[in-house]
């Protein structure tokens, strides 16, 4: 367990020294191996630029010349028409004055041409740039390319001293990075075990100061919260479903014993007690049958069964199915429409979610018992069912699509419905991508809606 622990902070530990071994062998391959070829280079544009100052001055000054000659180390000298009229050449420089390179040049037809010698006397390399301004004017200058045995060496122990505290450094600096980037993350692994046990009794801390460690810190606190809402809705719906099962359940068996035990030689009384065990069954069924549907939707919310139907023919059978209500207990169905709305949709998902928002109008009217359904057609088609009911707060709009969440209500009138309607609801609409929502005034009703 320690060592899983530890990981991390190895690997940050493990990458940051790497980084430091990779930086000092770049310099040992650069400052080291590769310092000649760049002091060639280097002397090689010196000399270039230098000869164009020599072009300027050849002709009117010939002190600068010898200056310059003496501040750069350099041997100049001015060819014209294969004559030489300036020279800078001393044996104290050590300048080459070998003619071989000269003829070489003169008869290469080039413009500009770089040699590299060895000078016969003293064995070290000189750099020569020869350079044809005119076909009368030739500049060459000869720089002598100073060894750099001493100076490599004097780098290489520098370096090798570098490269040790560099290392030193980076084992101290590293361990002290990796444990504070690995350390929250260390305390949220045990904290988000405890998420997993059940135990939300507790925080996570997003105060790091490193952005990515605190935005997951506050991503496991909404996590957190989540899982929370949803273990206290898991308990309530276990809890409303057996209240839902077991009262039916109490009443069937209740009234079946009666039969068996008071009322099997009265006919009246018999039936009477049979009505109501039939009732409590269609109960139970609707119950199940509301799971299975719920269960359903949401395993396929993604599979949908698209066609063109007229809307306004859909709600109308809806309605005629409420008939009874208008008969036996006065409902009121106020339905406005147009003639004909088509619309492209799965036909017998919005059919569930008409038919559930009318069952829950009809729960919570209020005392007129009227129920009005709109259909609004602009830029998109517009479907509303209103109750005249008491309203819902503000604060418990956004629990309402929560299974179960009508339990809570007092004002409840009626049994129609399973107190998960409002759910399937919510899942048919997301799946078509249907903006939906709830509008309410206390003591003036609510307005449940969806556009298509």
């Amino acid at each position: 367990m320690k060592s899983s622990k530890n990981k991390l902070k190895r690997h940050i530990w493990a990458y940051l020294i790497l980084f430091t071994i990779s930086i000092i062998l770049f310099l040992w391959f650069f400052q080291v191996v590769f310092i000649n070829t760049y002091y060639e280079y280097s002397k090689t544009n010196q000399i270039k630029n230098i000869t164009n100052e020599i072009l300027k001055n050849y002709n009117t000054d010939i002190e600068y010349l010898d200056k310059l000659s003496i501040e750069e180390n350099i041997c100049i000298e001015v060819v014209k028409n294969r004559m030489t009229i300036y020279s800078s050449n001393d044996s104290i420089r050590g300048c080459l004055n070998n003619n071989k390179y000269k003829s070489d040049f003169y008869n290469s037809n080039l413009s500009e041409q770089t040699y590299k010698l060895i000078h016969p006397l003293i064995d070290t390399k000189a750099l020569i740039y020869a350079k044809r301004y005119s076909d009368d004017i030739v500049i060459f200058v000869n720089a002598s390319l100073e060894p750099l045995n001493n100076t490599i060496s004097i780098l290489s122990n520098q370096l090798i001293i570098v490269s040790i505290i560099v290392i030193l450094l980076s084992l101290i600096i590293g361990y002290f990075i990796s444990k504070r980037i690995s350390k929250p993350i260390e305390k949220m692994n045990e904290k988000a075990k405890k998420l997993a046990n059940g135990n939300y009794d507790f925080s996570f801390d997003n105060n790091s100061n490193i952005y990515e460690i605190d935005e997951l810190a506050n991503t496991l606190n909404y996590a957190k919260k989540e899982l929370e809402a949803t273990d206290e809705l898991r308990r309530d719906l276990l809890a409303n479903i057996s209240h839902d099962l077991k009262t039916p359940l109490t009443m069937i068996k209740g009234y079946a014993e009666m039969i068996r035990d008071l009322n099997y030689d009265n006919i009246e009384k018999r039936n009477a007690n049979l009505n109501v065990i039939i009732e409590e069954s269609e109960r139970l069924n609707i119950l199940v049958n509301d799971l299975l549907t719920l269960s359903k939707i949401q395993a396929n919310k993604d599979i949908l069964n698209k066609e063109d139907f007229d809307l306004v023919e859909l709600i109308n059978n809806i309605i005629k199915r409420y008939s009874i209500y208008k008969d036996t207990e006065g409902y009121i169905f106020e339905v406005n429409t147009p003639n004909k709305v088509v619309i492209n949709a799965d036909k017998k998902k919005i059919e569930q979610v008409i038919y559930n928002l009318i069952n829950n109008a009809i729960n919570y009217t209020g005392k007129d018992n009227r129920v009005i359904i709109n259909v609004l057609v602009n830029k998109k088609v517009r479907v509303e069912i209103k109750d005249t009911g008491r309203g819902i707060k503000k604060e418990e709009l956004t629990h309402i699509w929560d299974k179960y969440y009508h339990s809570k209500k007092k004002h409840k009138r009626n049994v129609i419905g399973t107190g998960i309607g409002l759910s399937i609801v919510k899942t048919v609409l997301e799946s078509h991508n249907f903006k939906y929502g709830v509008e309410s005034k206390i003591n003036k009703g609510t307005t449940f809606y969806f556009e298509i």
